[in-house]
């Protein structure tokens, strides 16, 4: 009867391990140590809606539909802003870039998701998610922007 969300958890999870994994790797190779704290900090919230999803799953599994608590507030590195989003090079922008497609496909993920489940505790958990995700997306976005025209002013594909 819960195999559709069963399945739906189980690639839920593994698309959280791939964002935590891309994340860490994406911290690792950042010169910034600026940088490297967004990216850190965009690798702990994977693994903790990683968490919160095993949870769940584990929950169906017992048949415990209860849901597992989720915060409300995304992740906000308050130390973003523009001037430190420069200097960083190609590979933030290339890292910023495969993080918003990832952010992207996760939250359409968990919103198509939620519309095809019937269990009301799982709808609430994809429906934030998708809400997180897409908070990700804002961020990383406004990021990448900043980022490439840096970059692009570097390699002088400025206007001016």
């Amino acid at each position: 009867m819960l195999k559709k969300e069963l399945e739906m958890l189980k690639t839920a999870i593994l698309n959280e391990q791939e964002g935590y994994q891309f994340y860490l790797m994406a911290a690792e190779k950042a010169d910034s140590p600026d940088v490297k704290a967004i990216f850190s900090g965009l690798a702990a919230e994977e693994a903790e809606h990683e968490k919160w999803l095993r949870n769940m799953y584990k929950d169906l599994l017992t048949q415990d539909t209860a849901g597992s608590v989720v915060e409300d507030q995304p992740f906000s590195p308050h130390i973003f802003t523009s001037d430190k989003m420069k200097n960083n090079g190609g590979l933030v922008v290339s890292a910023l870039h495969i993080g918003i497609m990832m952010e992207k496909a996760s939250m359409d993920f968990y919103r198509q998701a939620a519309l095809e489940t019937g269990l009301e505790s799982l709808q609430v958990l994809l429906t934030k998610l998708a809400n997180w995700e897409q908070g990700h997306l804002d961020f990383l976005e406004k990021a990448y922007d900043w980022a490439r025209d840096d970059w692009w002013d570097k390699q002088g594909f400025s206007g001016a």
